[in-house]
């Protein structure tokens, strides 16, 4: 068995998963079985597959995939669940003689497999209740006066995340980004991080060319049915599925609410740059220049290696 397993990394639309498929084939053909653990917060909701770009059974193409549709979209789900799953999947794999090959679109959830969790001062829900009051501008107005570095992290219409670095603060008077130093000092010895790096120019045609596909593929009909069924707080804040909720609510038109989506997965992309230039400070981590080659040939760099890399 090989000593390590990849742990795919790189910005939305850059091929994560279809790199991930390659190289549980490759490695197949040398005779290494391998399963993928997928690391996505929103893919965890049962139903939301077009506007997450949730592969599809053609696209895993024989490929066994792990914690995709784990709870219905009217729950919750936290990065502690994700890891506690994902580690007794790996760890089961692993007792197989199967190879586990970690895709992440949430690098919070890659974050916390490689270094641990943050382990952070109980909720407090009069505070919490008292700063959702602040509304979502005054609280991003704060988060950057307190902790710059996690304000690049989050992402401006994240709340839940917003409200949490803030809660942090107020509870330990110590910036979040600052308890999260000792994550750097962490590290696991049986994984590979694989980076995939894409220019900011080529990724936002990639992103635009998704957004206009998801709408062929009946992204529009798709939410409609959860918003009708209800999305819960978490899955609610879904790209996509939030900007449509407002066309469903009359507040703006398709169109409109389908441009927003491109603009806010854009600078979602941009704010995702921030993470992964933090990981690719990882030591022994390999970065492939995504674009100039297939996810095949990415998929021989990889598995070429995790064999140099040895076996147990």
């Amino acid at each position: 068995m090989l000593r390590r397993f990849p742990v795919i990394v790189g910005p939305t639309a850059g091929g994560k998963s279809a790199l991930g498929v390659a190289v549980a084939h490759a490695l197949a053909s040398r005779g290494h079985r391998a399963e993928i653990v997928t690391a996505d917060s929103m893919q965890v909701f049962r139903g939301m597959d077009i506007g997450t770009a949730k592969p599809t059974e053609d696209e895993r193409a024989g490929v066994v995939h792990h914690l995709i549709d784990v709870v219905d979209p009217a729950e919750a789900f936290s990065v502690d669940r994700w890891l506690g799953l994902a580690e007794g999947l790996i760890e089961e794999m692993r007792g197989r003689g199967v190879t586990p090959i970690v895709v992440g679109g949430t690098h919070l959830y890659v974050k916390a497999l490689l270094d641990g969790l943050f382990e952070g001062p109980g909720a407090d829900e009069g505070l919490r209740s008292a700063l959702v009051a602040m509304g979502l501008g005054a609280l991003r107005e704060e988060l950057e006066r307190i902790d710059p570095r996690a304000a690049e992290r989050i992402h401006p219409n994240d709340e839940r995340r917003t409200v949490r670095a803030i809660e942090v603060f107020r509870l330990t008077g110590t910036a979040l980004s600052e308890h999260q130093r000792q994550w750097d000092d962490a590290g696991r010895d049986d994984a590979l991080l694989v980076g995939l790096r894409w220019d900011a120019q080529t990724l936002n045609g990639r992103i635009n060319e998704r957004v206009r596909g998801m709408v062929a593929q009946g992204f529009v009909e798709e939410a409609r049915r959860l918003w009708s069924a209800g999305l819960g707080e978490q899955a609610g804040q879904a790209l996509g599925y939030k900007q449509l909720a407002s066309h469903f609510e009359g507040r703006c038109s398709l169109d409109e609410a389908m441009e927003k989506t491109k603009i806010e997965t854009r600078r979602f992309a941009k704010n995702q740059r921030t993470w992964l230039r933090r990981l690719s400070l990882t030591p022994g981590s390999v970065w492939l220049d995504a674009g100039e080659r297939s996810s095949a040939e990415l998929a021989q760099v990889v598995v070429e290696k995790l064999v140099t890399l040895g076996a147990n």
